[in-house]
């Protein structure tokens, strides 16, 4: 299973943004963003992570076919 998470690589040091989904030890693999200072967005407080958690909210139903389609299936 993957899962990505964010974090800051300054001076040698990884710093994490939101908290990692395993407490054991893991393998990692780092991609590093590069271009228009995107770390420095996320440091100055211009993207706001986990804004909308909570706030958003699907039916049961998401995931069943929808009655217009059902000619094709």
């Amino acid at each position: 299973m993957y899962t990505a998470i964010k974090g800051i690589y300054e001076n040698g040091k990884i710093t994490f943004i939101e908290e990692p989904p395993v407490k054991s030890k893991a393998e990692v693999m780092i991609t590093f963003l590069t271009g228009q200072d995107s770390a420095e967005k996320v440091l100055k407080g211009k993207v706001k992570i986990g804004l909308l958690e909570g706030k958003i909210k699907l039916p049961e139903d998401f995931n069943e076919p929808l009655d217009d389609l059902k000619d094709y299936m």
